[in-house]
């Protein structure tokens, strides 16, 4: 009997509770953890985001849509870092220069037309010295044209879940039917950083020369704030000063928008004031690794009578700085694991919460293959599984 109860207590014991320490460990009792409301920004519209977690910090309509101006470039760029992720085009491509290209008004690289320039030339026109020339000659190397290169835009857009953000050109010049939305942006950051790190530092640089032609980068926070290193400006009489920036300190990383600003300075002014606020009362944790044992599961009917469950990805959480013994995590398996079994099959989903309110909610697989067990354990733990499910 005791063997049986046993077996009925793996069967029942469905959801596993833990808190989240340093390490997995008893649960604690919650400390209260007090942080000041955020600051008023002076811009009609402005977000922070965790890009490891996705959380928000602070925002105010973050989801109108406004005039990007030359913020559309972020676009530009991802999708040239795309082009060159895939193998499509290399940074040592010549890009043949045409007059549309050549007498695109605006901020401008100084590009000539008729000759030819390296796509790495024109990628840093483009981030550091915002080219409205250098914008139209990617777009037109990339897709044939600019047209249908916005029409990449857009898909790429959707793609990233910006759901409202619609362009009609590479540069950000004043269109109609051409907006974006501070937490599309901050999407658009997140993607630039996480997808690309490879070409990141770009964004940090602080000068780019082109024939002959030196130009600083229009992020003035590169010089007053060391952990600032990106992203874009732009200013359009209609769209007002608009800053995207992300700054990382430590293992914590911020992304700040703001638009409709009044000027250079004010632009810099509110996003330094979003990223101090940001870090001075926020932390990002990462809680699971990738391919980390979060527990063993029974399983029915294989060679193995467990298997390991774990996350795929990575799982960072934003929480208020000190709070992190104060996080409590659940895992709900299926009430009934069955063989054979595959790496990567869903077996439950883990929750991740704080004071309440649910953090995390992802699914949570198998680390490991459970092919099914020989004939004679199949049978008998079919008729364990039986009696078992007979019990009250």
């Amino acid at each position: 009997m005791n063997g049986a109860m046993a077996l009925k207590s793996a069967f029942r014991t469905l959801t596993v509770v833990f808190v989240l320490m340093l390490a997995l460990t008893a649960k604690v009792m919650a400390q209260s953890v007090l942080i000041p409301s955020p600051p008023q920004i002076a811009g009609s519209s402005y977000v922070l985001m965790d890009p490891k977690s996705g959380r928000i910090i602070m925002d105010e309509n973050s989801h109108e849509r406004l005039p990007p101006a030359s913020l559309t470039k972020m676009m530009t760029a991802y999708i040239v870092e795309r082009e060159l992720d895939e193998g499509r085009i290399s940074m040592t491509d010549m890009v043949p220069i045409s007059v549309n290209a050549w007498k695109t008004e605006g901020s401008r690289t100084f590009v000539r037309e008729g000759t030819q320039v390296a796509v790495e030339d024109l990628f840093r026109g483009v981030i550091i010295q915002s080219g409205n020339d250098a914008s139209v000659a990617l777009a037109e190397f990339i897709a044939g044209s600019e047209q249908a290169f916005v029409d990449i835009m857009n898909q790429q857009a959707q793609l990233l879940g910006m759901k409202d953000t619609h362009f009609e050109n590479a540069t950000g010049l004043p269109a109609p039917n051409h907006y974006s939305t501070a937490y599309d942006l901050a999407i658009l950051a997140r993607a630039i950083i996480n997808d690309y790190p490879e070409n990141y530092s770009i964004y940090s640089e602080k000068h780019f020369t082109f024939n002959d032609i030196r130009q600083p980068n229009r992020n003035s926070l590169l010089w007053r704030d060391s952990s600032v290193d990106g992203l874009k400006t732009g200013h359009t009489e209609q769209a007002g000063y608009c800053l995207v920036a992300s700054a990382k300190r430590d293992d914590t990383r911020f992304i700040a928008v703001v638009m409709g600003t009044s000027s250079t300075q004010a632009r810099a002014q509110e996003i330094q004031k979003m990223l101090n606020y940001g870090f001075r009362y926020y932390d990002s944790e990462r809680l699971f690794q990738a391919g980390q044992e979060l527990i063993e599961a029974k399983v029915w009917g294989g060679e193995a009578n467990q298997i390991s469950v774990g996350l795929a990805e990575d799982v960072y959480v934003t929480i208020p700085r000190g709070s992190r013994d104060s996080l409590e995590s659940t895992v709900d398996l299926d009430s009934v694991i069955k063989a054979p079994i595959k790496v990567g099959d869903e077996l439950g989903r883990v929750k991740v919460s704080y004071n309440g309110d649910v953090l995390v909610d992802q699914p949570v697989l198998a680390l490991t293959d459970v092919p099914e067990g020989g004939f004679f354990k199949r049978i008998w733990d079919a008729i364990k599984l039986f009696f078992i499910q007979l019990m009250p």
